[in-house]
């Protein structure tokens, strides 16, 4: 599928700082107008065969002031270092808008020297998007923190007020007599570095897996990240796996915070590996969700064969831990931990319309992450397990035999890191007042009023 209208526009002020190659890699970039883009999303919602890559090439900073749902924040000075990984075709359709400073004709022109062949510019960047009628929304990670605050409406996730945990953990009992348990879905780096009191570490893709056995020894799970949508996803996805006793924390440390109350720093208890028997009844769990939300698998022939169409994207994205996708990976594997995955969506997929596979070493996070990206409109799918050979050591660089590589994805995350403007609750800023945290939240909860008013937004909730 090709963009339509294509429009000649000069070369961009921002050229000047592109290599030679990227300056003259064309002589015009193209143009698409609002209205066309719109049917291209009505497209994407039809579910017609249709991929777009919406790129948005202005600062972060900028960027999370007012953008398009759906766009992927890639600045012109990020286009070498995460194109590749977030928009693997160099076929797929792209758009790149800005808000008319000329950045979206320079990340053209350096995709055009990547090898991109069918891109084009937003007529007008993003005030003509909104002049056309469409929705403009502000912060990061918008479509997944979105989503999260859909969930908790279409399926009442249960919550707890910071006030309330902090007496249950001062008695030691919940209101029921029930012990209770603090897990922070959030990463381990996170949670090292602020963490509810007694809370132990489980970033979300891992919480089906590790919680079965704690969730069954009568206690009360209390799931917090730091703010809305990974303490919603993670207390979510353990009551959809059947574990009813468990609970969201309100606003996560934020909303400790706000209450008065302090954090601990420094924290490294995780939840532990299961056991045989939790690891059974974990998988039992999420075949019930696999069945229940219609989650496939693909074999590893299927894949090698999907990698090698160049009409269309498959992302393979390995959602085990960042630990143990050092140890050993697929190679062209992006290590995208399964909360991550979900809680910041478009970091890692770019290329809405196109397929997604997950793998992990049982399914099991697989499968979870899966069930919720399909939600979203993605076309998930879940490697079988077998591709990661039981007994073998991990491989020292690649491996002929097993088609495993070792290594961590260090560059492509603090690419992802350095592009990231500081949230409210950033520990690291001691400037951080109240009044910023308590808007952060208050615009979080706001966000499905937006979304009841885009036509051009679906999410497919079951």
């Amino acid at each position: 599928m090709s963009l339509p209208e294509r429009v000649c526009r000069p070369a961009p002020p921002h050229a000047e700082r592109l290599s030679t190659r990227e300056a003259s890699a064309t002589a015009e970039v193209r143009a698409v107008s609002a209205d066309a883009l719109k049917e291209l999303h009505r497209r994407l919602l039809r579910g017609d065969g249709t991929e777009l890559a919406l790129v948005d090439a202005r600062q972060p900073e900028q960027f999370a002031r007012r953008h398009l749902l759906y766009a992927a924040n890639l600045p012109t000075s990020h286009v070498r270092l995460e194109a590749a990984a977030r928009i693997p075709r160099a076929g797929t359709p792209l758009v790149v808008c800005d808000d008319g400073g000329g950045e979206a004709e320079a990340a053209a022109l350096g995709l055009a020297a990547l090898g991109y062949s069918d891109i084009a510019v937003l007529d007008g960047g993003i005030d003509a998007w909104a002049a056309a009628g469409g929705q403009l929304y502000a912060g990061i990670n918008v479509p997944s923190k979105l989503f999260g605050e859909l969930v908790e409406a279409h399926f009442g996730t249960p919550h707890v007020p910071a006030t309330e945990l902090a007496s249950w953990l001062t008695e030691g009992r919940d209101g029921h007599g029930r012990d209770v348990a603090v897990v922070d879905a959030r990463t381990g780096r996170e949670f090292r570095r602020m963490s509810i009191p007694t809370a132990r570490s489980c970033p979300g893709g891992e919480l089906v897996r590790r919680m079965h056995e704690l969730a069954g020894n009568a206690a009360t799970v209390v799931v917090n990240c730091a703010g809305r949508t990974r303490s919603i996803m993670g207390a979510q996805s353990l009551r959809a796996a059947g574990m009813d006793r468990v609970v969201a924390l309100k606003d996560g440390t934020m909303g400790w915070e706000l209450a008065g109350f302090e954090l601990e720093h420094g924290c490294d208890e995780a939840i532990p590996e299961p056991s045989a028997q939790g690891r059974q009844r974990a998988s039992a769990a999420a075949a019930a969700v696999a069945e229940r939300c219609g989650v496939r698998t693909v074999d590893a022939a299927r894949l090698q064969e999907w990698r090698a169409d160049t009409t269309r994207t498959t992302y393979l994205m390995d959602v085990r831990t960042p630990e143990e996708f050092a140890a050993g990976h697929l190679r062209d594997a992006t290590s995208a931990p399964g909360g991550q995955l979900v809680q910041a969506t478009d970091e890692y997929l770019a290329t809405r319309g196109g397929r997604v596979v997950l793998a992990d070493h049982d399914g099991i996070g697989a499968t979870m992450t899966a069930s919720w990206l399909m939600q979203m409109g993605w076309d998930a799918w879940v490697l079988e397990p077998d591709w990661l050979p039981d007994g073998r050591d991990a491989p020292d660089g690649d491996d002929a035999c097993t088609g495993l590589t070792a290594g961590d994805d260090g560059e492509a995350e603090r690419a992802r890191r350095s592009r990231q403007p500081p949230l409210p609750y950033d520990p690291d800023d001691a400037c951080v007042a109240r009044a910023a945290m308590q808007a952060y939240l208050d615009w979080e909860v706001a966000l499905p009023e937006l979304y009841a008013a885009d036509d051009l937004a679906e999410f497919r909730l079951r």
